[in-house]
């Protein structure tokens, strides 16, 4: 679990941010999507950073919430990934970035379709999860969302599995998912 950015404001607003495919590219190979493999792979994709910058600028907490299941798999090395999140922390103002190492076999609370990433923030932070956003590009993401009690908002792909739960929102990009939360916000505050 990596923190660098501070937000004391009374807010307790967050924006949860799925990794791969929401901040940076996927691998795609015979129809799935994979994690990048290194930090020469792990390509953020465009208006990533403008989308977060927006949100911080809105009020928002930003913290990446990712299923790194490689690393159970000892598929991926924890120094990879950890380099992997130093750069992606260089590059764009997240507060956090939390990491469910695990398999569905396993049967861990953090991992997504579950809650646990997501309330275990709420709780470090005093986050007010119904005040929040989940943003993600599978049905793990969607239903993590869902059962913390978020706003949910798919990026839309072919990849993306079968919905157990309907998203709230869909969206192309993580910046016009950006653009649709902070639109929201505005419409609270103008009623």
């Amino acid at each position: 679990m990596l923190q660098r950015y501070t937000d004391n404001s009374p807010s307790k607003r967050a924006v949860f941010l799925d990794r791969d495919g929401v901040i940076n590219a996927a691998t795609v190979k015979d129809g799935r999507t994979y994690a990048p493999s290194s930090l020469a792979q792990f390509r953020i994709l465009s208006g990533v950073p403008q989308a977060v910058r927006s949100l911080r600028a809105a009020g928002f907490m930003v913290i990446v919430a990712t299923n790194q299941p490689d690393m159970a798999k000892n598929k991926r090395q924890k120094l990879v990934i950890e380099k992997m999140h130093q750069h992606l922390q260089d590059v764009l103002p997240v507060d956090e970035i939390r990491v469910c190492a695990h398999v569905d076999e396993d049967h861990c609370i953090c991992r997504k379709p579950k809650p646990g990433l997501l309330k275990e923030a709420a709780t470090s932070w005093e986050i007010d999860l119904h005040q929040s956003f989940m943003v993600g590009d599978t049905w793990r993401d969607i239903g993590a969302g869902k059962a913390a009690g978020c706003t949910t908002i798919l990026i839309a792909n072919p990849f993306a599995g079968q919905l157990t739960a309907s998203p709230d929102h869909i969206a192309s990009t993580l910046l016009e998912a950006s653009d649709f939360i902070i639109a929201c916000e505005e419409d609270k505050t103008s009623q």
